[in-house]
């Protein structure tokens, strides 16, 4: 069943959500899933076959915030795409599928895909 959106930029981003997702959703690979809000950004692995979330890192840890003066810009998403690569390596994880949930490519999501990559995690 179809939703009813009132807000026109929540409706355009689940349907880019829902077509990214379909694509993704072949792999077998885990995902990385990301979620930005106005003030933070969240980022988690999730293991393909089974749906549940291996691990978890966001702006909103002391690890990652402390010392930035905002959660929410491309430094604090640069920190959590190292925080989150580090975690993949703990899990033994090197190649994931990067979901960015409907936002545009770009700003904070882009950084911590970057920061990501850099770091050592392959997508």
């Amino acid at each position: 069943m179809r939703h009813k959106y009132h807000d026109e930029r929540l409706r355009r981003r689940e349907a880019r959500r829902a077509r990214v997702r379909r694509r993704i959703s072949r792999s077998t690979r885990t995902r990385l899933t990301v979620f930005r809000s106005s003030k933070h950004i969240y980022a988690q692995l999730v293991d393909a076959e089974t749906g549940r979330t291996i691990g978890a890192v966001s702006s909103r840890s002391e690890k990652v915030a402390g010392g930035l003066s905002s959660t929410g810009n491309i430094e604090a998403a640069r920190r959590v795409g190292e925080a989150v690569a580090e975690l993949a390596r703990e899990k033994q994880i090197e190649r994931v599928v990067f979901d960015r949930n409907g936002f545009l490519f770009h700003g904070r999501v882009k950084a911590l895909a970057e920061a990501a990559r850099e770091a050592g995690l392959r997508f």
